[in-house]
């Protein structure tokens, strides 16, 4: 992917100023769960209606920024082309991806780190037809904007400032995995490796079809088909 094919209007000074007040924005409701250990969650209806409305929100306001800066949508992945073969990439590469983050997740309690905190229970639906639907509606909508926000227009952004692609890589993981900090000292760890490798998929398939298809399939394991076997 060659940033240079999507350079704007904006300086790099201005990139700046622009990821700036977008981390202002994005970065405290992340870093709230790290202090919500033992507190009641919302009802999953209401959580999952915040969640959709909240991610709505970022997605506008990406592309506000990006059609201020005159950069095309394709800057940050959202790309049309051969997108069935972008689908299969995405299936494909989900089942190494949950391997993998079972594998270092496990490895990781084992070493001592903590797992999730009890307070996670209003990510789960209850049940019923209606909360299963609202469920699956939340995974494919948050798939679609955190893969935006995160690797999409935070790699292009940092990437921007910092004129490297792999620290662009390895921030915008490092941000995305602190909202999960109700999965405990290995949640983090794991949710910030599974962000490098959606970001690897990102960078080297030049379009965000596909880790949008493995962070949905990732999420809708853990959130609906999880739950469901265990009652």
């Amino acid at each position: 992917m060659d940033d240079r094919a999507f350079a704007g209007i904006l300086s790099p000074r201005q990139e700046l100023a622009e990821l700036g007040v977008f981390l202002l924005l994005l970065v405290p409701p992340l870093v709230l769960p790290f202090f919500a250990a033992g507190q009641a969650t919302l009802p999953f209806p209401l959580l999952a209606a915040a969640t959709i409305a909240r991610d709505a929100g970022l997605v506008a306001l990406v592309l506000l920024l990006l059609a201020r800066a005159r950069q095309p949508v394709a800057a940050i992945g959202w790309t049309g082309h051969k997108v069935w073969r972008e689908v299969a990439w995405g299936v494909a590469l989900t089942v190494p991806v949950l391997i993998g983050s079972q594998v270092l997740d496990a490895a990781l309690r084992s070493a001592g780190l903590s797992g999730p905190r009890p307070s996670g229970a209003g990510l789960v639906p209850a049940p019923g037809i209606g909360q299963l639907l609202l469920a699956v509606a939340l995974v494919a909508v948050v798939a679609v904007a955190e893969e935006t926000v995160f690797r999409g227009y935070l790699i292009l952004r940092i990437a921007g400032v910092l004129r490297s692609r792999g620290w662009a890589v390895l921030l915008s993981s490092v941000i995305f995995s602190i909202g999960h900090g109700y999965e405990g000292s290995a949640g983090l760890l794991t949710v910030g490796a599974t962000g490098v490798a959606l970001a690897a998929v990102y960078v080297w398939r030049h379009s965000l079809v596909a880790p949008m298809v493995m962070h949905f399939l990732l999420d809708l394991l853990a959130i609906v088909v999880a739950p469901l076997l265990l009652r």
